[in-house]
C-alpha cells in the first residue's frame, strides 16, 4: 500500500511564505513608487527597476498601478535587496529623528511660555550659549500675544530661536 501523505521538504519556503515575501517586495515597491524625486536618486537601482518606478509613477489606472507593482515586486525579487532595504530603514529612522527633536524644540516654546523664569534657566543651564534677555522679550512678547488673543507671532519667533540654538 502506498503512503498518501505528502513529504515535507523544510529546504523549500511553502507557497503562503512566498507569497508573504512577495507581498512585502511590493510594498517596498509602492514605497519607491511614492518616494519623492530627490530621495529616489540615492538608492543604487538597476535601470530597469527605476524605469519601472516612473512608469508607475506614470499610470492613472488603479488597476494597471496594480499590476505594475506587482511587476515591480517581481523585478526586485533578482535585485539587491539588502541595500534597498538597507536605505529605506536609514531614511525611514532620520525622518523619525527629525520629528522626535522637532517635538523636543516646541515642548521646550510651550515650557518657555508656561512656566516663564524656571524654564528658562533649565534653558539656558542646557544651551549656555543662549540669550536670557532675548528668551524673556520672546517669552513676555508671546505671553502677551496668548492673553490678547492675537496671531502667535513672538511664539513662532521664540521657536526660531529655540531651533537656531539647538542645531
Amino acid at each position: 500500500m502506498t503512503d498518501l501523505t505528502p513529504e515535507i521538504n523544510s529546504e523549500e519556503p511553502s507557497k503562503s511564505q512566498l507569497k508573504r515575501e512577495s507581498h512585502a517586495l511590493q510594498a517596498m515597491g509602492k514605497e519607491l513608487v511614492e518616494m519623492p524625486e530627490g530621495k529616489l536618486q540615492k538608492f543604487d537601482l538597476p535601470e530597469q527597476l527605476r524605469d519601472a518606478i516612473y512608469e508607475a509613477r506614470r499610470l492613472k489606472s488603479r488597476e494597471a498601478k496594480r499590476r505594475h507593482l506587482q511587476y515591480i515586486g517581481k523585478l526586485m525579487r533578482t535585485s539587491d535587496i539588502d541595500n534597498i532595504q538597507h536605505t529605506l530603514e536609514k531614511m525611514n529612522h532620520q525622518s523619525l529623528t527629525y520629528r522626535q527633536h522637532f517635538s523636543q524644540l516646541e515642548n521646550w516654546r510651550d515650557k518657555l511660555i508656561n512656566n516663564g523664569t524656571t524654564a528658562i534657566e533649565e534653558f539656558i543651564n542646557l544651551y549656555p550659549s543662549a540669550n536670557r534677555q532675548q528668551l524673556r522679550n520672546l517669552q513676555r512678547q508671546a505671553n502677551r500675544e496668548l492673553e490678547q488673543k492675537k496671531s502667535p507671532i513672538a511664539s513662532r519667533k521664540l521657536f526660531q530661536y529655540i531651533r537656531s540654538l539647538a542645531d
